[in-house]
């Protein structure tokens, strides 16, 4: 019987089972909760924008979305958000999903840290960002009812959330500081990471090895 959470029926098919139990064991109660409530959020302002989403996708996208801040990727050079992507896109082809369903899921992915962009997208992209932006930075928060956030939060709770995120998203970022230029990761090292110093984009075109 699929699980319903502020009007919203959470797929209860094979491979969103599949995901659910393959995210679980990899991430923490902070990044599972998140990754639940990315997903919730997420298709509440489909309702709300009266979109026609593919649960099922935007699930995969929703919960797979951090994966690269967990430990499996503590030695990757590529942006965590490409990780992810890359972890959902072979999870999903190996279970019948073609191709073109899956690239869907990847860009979602990839995108989800790059604003101004995945809202011009179709749903299944457009609405992980949008689930990210509510948990996180709190752009849709009044957009969304007080019973919505509230059965969202019961079920998946958020104690001192905005702490731990901002750790993880330390950790997850500061072997591969490189990674964060031009997106939103190179703020958290700023904070977080004394001797970080972050890439420049006008010194890169000044100091380039083009004579004028």
């Amino acid at each position: 019987m699929a699980e319903t959470i502020a009007g919203i029926s959470i797929p209860d098919t094979a491979l969103t089972r599949d995901i659910t139990a393959y995210i679980r064991d990899r991430e923490d109660d902070l990044l599972f909760h998140h990754s639940r409530r990315v997903f919730l959020f997420g298709a509440l302002m489909g309702k709300q924008r009266d979109l026609e989403v593919d649960l099922e996708l935007l699930y995969a996208g929703a919960m797979f979305h951090d994966l690269g801040l967990t430990n499996l990727y503590s030695e990757s050079q590529l942006r965590f958000e490409v990780d992810g992507a890359n972890a959902a896109r072979d999870f999903l082809m190996e279970r019948g999903v073609d191709d073109a369903r899956a690239s869907s899921v990847w860009m979602g992915i990839a995108l989800h840290t790059t604003p101004g962009i995945p809202e011009h997208l179709v749903p299944e992209i457009a609405l992980v960002t949008a689930g990210v932006e509510t948990d996180v930075l709190g752009i849709w928060h009044h957009s969304l009812t007080e019973a919505q956030r509230e059965a969202v939060t019961a079920a998946h709770p958020r104690p001192d959330f905005k702490n731990q995120i901002l750790s993880a998203f330390a950790r997850g970022n500061v072997h591969r500081p490189e990674t964060t230029f031009g997106n939103v990761n190179a703020d958290v090292l700023n904070h977080f990471v004394p001797d970080y110093r972050r890439t420049d984009f006008v010194e890169i075109i000044r100091n380039n090895p083009w004579p004028e």
